[in-house]
């Protein structure tokens, strides 16, 4: 339940307030076309500082209201699946016409499954209790990469990859079983990046291997910051939760392995200037790339293959109805080959926390 700041209503000027309800209308047009076919008439929009729910439709007076706590405190992922999941009660109202059901019965569950829309009302789309992620088996799992992640730490590198090498086994055949045996998985999104700042080419390349090799769905999303008024670019992840945890994980370990890497050899020949930094940081991850694909390749011969997860893909494309693709391009020169070496070098691992500091991300619970 939200603790509303004391100064939340106070934050928003008007200004600010009139620029959020403009981008929540374009939010609610541009979902009512792709989610819900344009069958929703748009109602009133309204930030209340009610304080015992986060929004709420209002059928008789026609009002969909969003809490200004949830405004000003919560990421805009929360925000926005706040807003769908009222924009879902509108439909079961005033479209479907469904009288004779509690509010979160049957039709408006199935309404939120069939449009990737959270039906708790709780924030951003996450598993509905400890039961996802095929039971507690998924945790197991997690837990026991966690513990391979801290041995592949070792300045032993012989000892590190193969610690490496078992997690992504692991990881890869926990993954394998439960698509094969078609067990039952929740699915939860989260976003990456700061939005206050430009998406580089070396975030691109993360987002790129996260999608390709760590079971998750990848994709740049717009999103806007009320507390400034202006929009930003993220990347949004959707997994079952351990993969989704693992993916936030290797996401920021390749950012700092990227800038370590890049502070350890930027005097190397083959880089000519400064301006090579992210020439050479998209090699690093091209390079690391470069080694998952030959241990997948390995694992393979084992009978590990890979085929996807089709509940992930209906729950992903049930969000984004409509994806665009694009193709960037980047140049190979002589400092994108030092940082392709480079790559091949690093060894995926959990990050040492300094004991009894907050400085530092813990990036995998211990």
């Amino acid at each position: 339940m939200f603790d509303p700041a004391s100064t939340s209503a106070e934050a928003l000027t008007a200004a600010l307030e009139a620029a959020f309800l403009r981008e929540i209308r374009w939010r609610y047009d541009a979902d009512n076309r792709l989610r819900f076919g344009g069958r929703l008439v748009a109602p009133v929009f309204v930030l209340s500082d009610a304080a015992a729910h986060l929004g709420r439709w209002h059928a008789a007076t026609r009002t969909l209201e969003l809490s200004r706590t949830l405004v000003m405190s919560r990421p805009w992922l929360e925000v926005a699946s706040v807003l769908e999941h009222e924009m879902a009660h509108q439909f079961v109202d005033e479209v479907l016409r469904i009288r004779g059901e509690t509010a979160h019965g049957d039709t408006f569950r199935r309404v939120c499954a069939d449009r990737g829309i959270d039906a708790r009302a709780a924030g951003a789309p996450a598993p509905a209790g400890p039961g996802g992620d095929a039971g507690d088996a998924g945790e197991r799992v997690l837990d026991r990469i966690r513990k391979l992640l801290a041995l592949a730490g070792s300045p032993n590198q012989h000892e590190a990859e193969i610690a490496m090498r078992k997690a992504h086994e692991l990881m890869l055949r926990h993954n394998v079983e439960v698509a094969a045996a078609r067990v039952e998985r929740s699915y939860e999104v989260r976003h990456l990046g700061d939005p206050h700042k430009r998406r580089t080419r070396v975030e691109s390349d993360i987002a790129a291997l996260l999608s390709e090799l760590f079971f998750v769905k990848v994709i740049r999303v717009p999103i806007y910051l009320p507390q400034v008024g202006k929009s930003g670019i993220v990347y949004e992840i959707a997994g079952t939760h351990a993969n989704v945890e693992m993916a936030c994980h290797v996401y920021a370990f390749l950012l700092a392995t990227a800038d370590r890497l890049w502070a350890e050899n930027r005097h190397d020949t083959r880089v000519r200037s400064g301006r090579d930094r992210l020439i050479y940081q998209s090699g690093v991850i091209r390079g690391f790339r470069d080694k998952l694909v030959a241990e997948r390749s390995g694992l393979q011969q084992t009978g590990l293959v890979w085929v996807g997860d089709r509940d992930l893909d209906r729950f992903y494309h049930a969000r984004h109805p409509r994806i665009t693709h694009r193709r960037t391009q980047v140049r190979i020169n002589g400092a994108h080959a030092a940082g392709r070496e480079a790559g091949r070098t690093v060894v995926l691992h959990k990050p040492v926390e300094r004991g009894g500091s907050s400085v530092g991300p813990r990036l995998l619970r211990g």
